[in-house]
């Protein structure tokens, strides 16, 4: 994986503009879900990758744990199990909800993940909390942009593992599970990440004073939006990512 540049980005959207975009995505141009989660979860892969191997010569297995919830957030996280897994890292999972629950998409995914060499922890397994603190990196995939409010049921007792265990070392997809991506506002509880990977443009609630503290260090991952579906939404888009599929995004947008 090339370097990561770092950019400051004009523009930021609210949680009903991903929406729309999401929408889009697949009504007007074909771009299937199962193509944007590959697309979020290789990324997610990537930079995890890049966190816990910091030059171009791997480690011995590094021990990461996925946490991922039952929509399309957990989904891409299942991908991202995947792809760390193919590349050699010793990789647990933990599904934050009943199965009966996933979504179809993440369903599928999820029905991969159980046919590979990773360790599946069962929802009810009491060793999460072992398994979050023997783990170099945690992924959090449990809530995606669409959630508000305070996270409730199995998503928030993972939720509250992850904050509890106090590990310096916790990399969100989209958002860190909790977080309103339009307020800013966090709900009780919301995991407090190290870096956050947002999928296609920030979200303004991640780049607000109050979310500095759960969402660390920013990136965004291209996950193949058209420009011009931007501009149908009246979107000014700055070209991005220039065959550089994750940038690092400065905190100081507004």
């Amino acid at each position: 994986m090339k370097s990561i540049p770092v950019k400051k980005i004009p523009v930021a959207i609210t949680t009903e503009q991903m929406r729309v975009v999401d929408r889009l995505m697949i009504e007007e141009y074909f771009i299937t879900l199962p193509q944007m989660m590959e697309n979020a979860g290789r990324h997610l892969a990537d930079l995890a990758w890049h966190m816990v191997n910091t030059n171009s010569q791997p480690k011995p297995p590094s021990k990461i744990l996925v946490v991922c919830g039952t929509g399309n957030n957990g989904g891409g996280g299942m991908v991202a199990a995947r792809y760390l897994s193919n590349w050699g890292c010793e990789v647990s999972i933990y599904l934050a909800g009943k199965m009966n629950r996933l979504k179809s998409t993440p369903a599928k995914q999820w029905a991969t993940v159980k046919r590979l060499p990773l360790s599946v922890i069962a929802t009810e397994d009491a060793g999460l909390t072992d398994r979050l603190n023997d783990a170099e990196l945690i992924i959090d995939a449990i809530l995606g942009y669409g959630v508000s409010g305070n996270p409730r049921g199995l998503a928030g007792s993972a939720i509250n593992a992850i904050f509890a265990s106090n590990r310096s070392r916790i990399l969100a997809l989209d958002a860190p599970s909790g977080l309103d991506t339009t307020s800013g506002i966090a709900g009780k509880p919301t995991v407090k990440a190290s870096a956050t990977i947002t999928l296609a443009l920030p979200k303004i609630g991640l780049i607000q004073s109050s979310a500095r503290k759960y969402v660390g260090d920013l990136y965004v991952a291209d996950i193949g939006v058209p420009p011009a579906l931007y501009q149908k939404m009246n979107i000014e888009y700055p070209l991005l990512f220039n065959n550089q599929p994750i940038i690092r995004v400065t905190m100081d947008l507004k």
